[in-house]
């Protein structure tokens, strides 16, 4: 029964450990160098946060506004 037991919490332990190693791991990986394709990435999101913005102003427009700006597009 007691070999049992200290084969359980061994087993514990070396799960705990292997988790601990694997954090620590990935914590002192350096950066990736994708800094060009962030760029690229966060330069898309802007434009289409500024696409949102003019959908949600002629869409909260009146009617007759809406229409004159479709009809303008």
């Amino acid at each position: 029964m007691n070999s049992s037991l200290t084969f359980v919490l061994l087993l514990v332990a070396i799960v705990m450990c292997a988790s601990i190693i694997k954090t620590w791991l990935k914590q002192t990986k350096p950066a990736p160098e994708g800094n060009a394709e962030l760029e690229e990435t966060l330069a898309k999101i802007e434009v289409l946060e500024d696409r949102i913005r003019v959908l949600e102003r002629i869409v909260t427009e009146n009617r007759f506004d809406l229409k004159k700006e479709i009809d303008s597009l």
